[in-house]
């Protein structure tokens, strides 16, 4: 695998919700880096970052913030890379407002995003755009779609032999 997903929180409170992120890019053995940086407190440094990204060898960018999160928004408009945000439920108002800040970009700032909380579909689809070029990841992606359709036959078998009366 060439390219490595950087994994960006906006505060190291994120660290619980992204975990979910990096158990799934551990599961189809992608290479990442996690950082802090805020958009708001270290705007500078997430700026150098997303500038930096593609020549440093990241082929996506996971940005997680919850709040005004406006993370993800900064880094997709220093790099080319997609950005894929994840919004994180704060005590304010239980993620909506991350969500709607990070969906709600400008034309040409795209940032693809996921349910408010929703690290590992995140990963999910970082490694979908990885495997557009990876033959080996894209095969591991088939797996995982063929592995979750047998895990819901088999639930399914499980529940209509306890519930059958014809």
């Amino acid at each position: 695998m060439a390219k490595k997903v950087a994994v960006i929180m906006g505060s190291d409170s994120d660290l619980p919700i992204v975990k979910g992120a990096l158990a799934e890019l551990d599961r189809f053995q992608i290479p990442y880096e996690v950082h802090v940086m805020s958009a708001h407190r270290t705007p500078t440094l997430a700026a150098e970052f997303a500038e930096n990204a593609k020549k440093n060898g990241f082929g996506v960018i996971l940005s997680a913030a919850g709040k005004a999160a406006h993370l993800g928004g900064v880094l997709a408009a220093h790099t080319t890379l997609p950005v894929i945000g994840i919004p994180v439920k704060s005590s304010t108002l239980d993620g909506l407002d991350a969500l709607l800040a990070t969906v709600q970009m400008p034309k040409g700032i795209p940032v693809a995003t996921v349910a408010i909380d929703g690290a590992a579909n995140a990963a999910i689809l970082a490694a979908q755009m990885l495997a557009l070029s990876d033959a080996d990841l894209d095969a591991k992606l088939e797996q995982m779609k063929l592995d979750m359709e047998q895990s819901v036959k088999e639930k399914d078998a499980k529940i209509s032999a306890e519930f059958k009366t014809c």
